[in-house]
């Protein structure tokens, strides 16, 4: 019998306590991003006020940081074997904490942009490195498991986020929003010093190769021109705008140009390859489609209640905060199922059901309600989906190669990525377009002398509650229609490589 050497030994079996040590240690930094890039939308009123900026320059403070994630993530895999992914993660999390104190720091809209394009750059890394040091800490019939404990943070952070950034910023100043990420990333570094170590085969593949130049350019144009125009081509009616056009079709072609050369490089900084296993594609598909209702949900929930209820930013908080409860009771349940060898799709399928009933729900609220009406299909649909990111990511990372890990996470997180910025857009854009639809038909109905001001007062509300109920049932079909895909998903993670991925 042949006896198996120490370092594949210490490769395939981590301790039971350093693996907790390990989720802990990078849970931190992948917390603080996801916390980051929502925690800051409730205090820009407060620092356009500060930097008596207009409208047009407070939004790149969220555009720049939205922008350098997108562009970044797609690279961290490549980085992670150049670098190594502990130096990597540490110098992610050190550029994270300084550029968060220097946003804390600005006196200017033009420095807070820079900042946070810098702090989005460096928090974009930590995302997929965890994902994809989890995945290689846990043993396979633990995956489940690591990114059930790993979601618990990735999807309750952006629920917290308002709520948090709302009670710092009336408490203390807006600025502090970012000060706090100082000790949190001393915390985060020290740990991952301490317990995160790059396992032999990636040692081995440590500063070797080429370096796609033209890759790196055109993962720049194809994503970052993406982002910006989901972000601000809303502002100037889209393709009524010259520069929305002009930018699609250089995001375009440099998509297609990004593509073609991937395929051909021998060390691409994106390995598309991967999307010839059919498990790992059907996952990207599912979680990243999830991601476009679920980011817009959370975007629309916050503003249907401040601006039709009449709740302030702090209610408006407290009231969406069910959805994180709901989400940890999900993950709490499927982390222990899944320990158990239970089938999960059948409990994934009932959760996309579960959410897509509730966003129907959704789509039937009005102005009367109470909050019990709106905290339940909240709660509810934070319960359904909570069960969706944790095994559908845990099966389609684990049928990749762990020499491929890093590639297959940053991937994973570039299409999750791309669904929610489409998302976000999408949904603002139907709102606006459902709501002048509906104002349109109200203004032209007749009515009476006496009942036609009451009409024209209500008017414009109304027609904000329609769009609103439009949306959100388009949303509610969205989410039902992934249901069924659930099924063809395997129904544990391999943990090995697949046959298909092509060096």
């Amino acid at each position: 019998m042949t006896i198996p050497s120490l370092e594949a030994a210490a490769e395939t079996h981590p301790l039971a306590v350093g693996k907790w040590l390990v989720a802990a240690a990078v849970m931190i930094g992948a917390v603080m991003t996801v916390l980051d890039a929502s925690i800051v939308n409730v205090s820009l009123p407060y620092m356009q006020k500060s930097f008596a900026a207009d409208i047009d320059q407070i939004t790149w403070v969220v555009t720049s940081y939205l922008v350098a994630v997108s562009v970044t993530i797609p690279m961290t895999g490549w980085c992670a074997v150049r670098f190594g992914r502990k130096r990597y993660f540490l110098a992610s999390v050190l550029t994270f904490a300084v550029t968060s104190a220097m946003c804390g720091l600005a006196r200017g809209v033009g420095e807070m942009v820079v900042f946070r394009l810098l702090q989005g750059a460096a928090g974009a890394a930590m995302i997929p490195l965890s994902q994809a040091i989890l995945i290689e800490t846990f043993p396979p019939d633990e995956h489940t498991l690591a990114m059930t404990t790993f979601g618990m943070g990735l999807m309750a952070a952006p629920v917290l986020g308002p709520t948090l950034g709302g009670w710092i910023t009336l408490n203390w100043s807006w600025r502090w929003i970012f000060f706090i990420n100082v000790p949190t990333g001393v915390v985060a570094m020290l740990m991952v010093y301490a317990f995160v170590h790059d396992p032999p085969y990636l040692r081995r593949q440590r500063g070797g190769g080429r370096i796609d130049y033209f890759g790196i350019i055109l993962v720049a144009l194809a994503l970052g021109l993406f982002q910006i125009v989901l972000a601000l081509g809303g502002r100037d009616g889209w393709f009524a705008a010259p520069w929305v056009r002009y930018a699609c079709v250089l995001s375009a072609v440099s998509t297609v140009a990004l593509v073609f050369h991937e395929l051909r490089f021998p060390e691409p900084i994106i390995d598309f390859r991967m999307f010839k296993i059919f498990g790992f594609t059907l996952a990207v598909a599912v979680i990243s489609i999830q991601a476009l209702a679920l980011f817009s949900i959370n975007l629309l929930n916050p503003l249907f209640m401040e601006t039709l209820l009449g709740y302030d930013a702090w209610k408006a908080g407290l009231a969406v905060a069910p959805r994180g409860i709901g989400v940890v009771i999900a993950l709490l349940a499927v982390g222990q199922l899944s320990r158990r060898g239970t089938d999960m799709r059948p409990l994934v399928t009932g959760g996309f059901i579960l959410a897509a009933y509730e966003v129907w729900r959704m789509s039937h609220w009005d102005l009367a309600m109470g909050m019990s009406a709106v905290l339940w299909p909240i709660f509810l649909f934070g319960l359904g989906l909570g069960a969706v990111f944790p095994m559908v990511t845990a099966v389609g990372l684990g049928q990749i190669r762990r020499e491929r890990m890093g590639f297959a996470s940053s991937l994973f997180s570039m299409m999750v990525n791309i669904g929610a910025a489409t998302g976000i857009a999408a949904s603002t854009n139907l709102l606006a377009a459902r709501r002048r639809s509906h104002l349109a038909h109200l203004l032209a109905t007749p009515v009476s002398g006496a009942a036609n001001h009451l009409v024209a007062a209500s008017a414009a509300s109304q027609a904000w509650l329609l769009a609103y109920n439009d949306v959100y049932l388009v949303l509610a079909i969205v989410v039902l229609f992934l249901a069924p895909w659930c099924m063809l998903l395997k129904r544990t993670s391999a943990g090995v490589a697949a046959e298909a991925v092509v060096e």
